[in-house]
């Protein structure tokens, strides 16, 4: 990849930053902020680092819309971040103008490029930013699976106490306390999870990937989640800028998939170098499509609490 651009240099922005410029994910990056001086200082922070890892990516930063020029994938973490007790919904009013604007310098600058949305609530604004756009749903999508994937890994590997490395495990759904975390397909070892724990462990560990995120929000109490996000958003971007074909839970926009159209859910995804090239479609049964449901349902009605902003 030639060119990557991060909207929002914030604690995420920069976390992933930090990750793709050592990896040399892209040969150009930029990071954006209305706060230019800030981006343009967490920018040469990055590159130094980078250097000092052998990578030649270099990284620039600052608020001019126009250094998203020629970008081939943009990925957007700029907005409001949840504060203690709050939803992702409760931030939508805040972050849609802002994803509007983000957009908009899109359109302008780098209107082929490819977009991947992370700001929150991150399924109504992946659809948004795709309705904005104008391109194909495999161009324009959203991160949230991969996090909640890795954190449902997390709180597997401390309840029974194996490598992290051999656990699989999937998440679908909207991003939120709606999540559907498919316990059916996770494994350990290839062994599945309800061979090592009670139906009682593997409940916690579902309700506690659900308030994941707001579990470390209450405990850090001035700033949400950072340092996991950005792995995420490195995760898809490696996907990405290498054209690896790897199958991970994307928030995409679904035409006729597990019975939605026109919506952004997390789904499992094949991701390659033009993004999105397949949406996969997994068996559920009674109760997982019922789960689905429920959480599409919540979806649909943020979209249309959007809609009437």
């Amino acid at each position: 990849m030639n060119k990557l651009s991060i909207v929002g240099a914030g604690m995420v922005g920069e976390a992933a930053a930090q990750i793709i410029a050592r990896e040399e994910f892209c040969r150009e990056l930029m990071l954006i902020d209305v706060q230019g001086e800030l981006a343009q200082g967490k920018a040469l922070d990055v590159w130094q680092a980078a250097v000092e890892s052998g990578s030649d990516t270099r990284v620039y930063g600052g608020s001019n819309a126009e250094l998203l020029q020629d970008s081939d994938l943009v990925v957007i973490t700029a907005g409001m971040p949840r504060k203690p007790g709050q939803s992702r919904q409760d931030v939508l009013s805040i972050n849609l103008p802002i994803l509007d604007s983000i957009m908009l310098d899109i359109n302008r600058h780098a209107p082929a490029a490819t977009v991947l949305v992370v700001s929150n609530p991150v399924d109504v604004l992946t659809y948004r930013a795709w309705c904005l756009s104008g391109l194909g749903r495999n161009r324009v999508f959203g991160q949230a699976g991969v996090l909640d994937t890795a954190r449902m890994k997390c709180f597997i590997a401390e309840e029974t106490g194996f490598s992290a490395r051999d656990i699989t495990a999937l998440v679908l759904g909207g991003h939120g306390d709606s999540m559907v975390p498919l316990m059916r397909y996770c494994a350990v070892g290839s062994v599945p999870l309800s061979h090592f724990l009670s139906n009682q462990q593997i409940e916690r560990i579902v309700e506690r990937t659900r308030q994941g995120g707001g579990e470390i929000l209450g405990l850090k109490k001035v700033g949400s989640a950072c340092d996991a996000p950005g792995v995420a958003i490195a995760q898809m971007v490696d996907a990405i800028a290498k054209g690896r074909n790897r199958i991970l839970p994307t928030v995409a926009i679904l035409e006729g998939e597990y019975g939605r159209t026109g919506i952004a859910m997390g789904v499992p995804c094949v991701l390659a170098e033009d993004g999105v090239a397949r949406v996969i479609e997994l068996s559920l049964d009674a109760q997982e499509q019922a789960m689905f449901d429920r959480s599409a349902d919540q979806v649909v009605r943020d979209i249309a609490e959007m809609n009437a902003l």
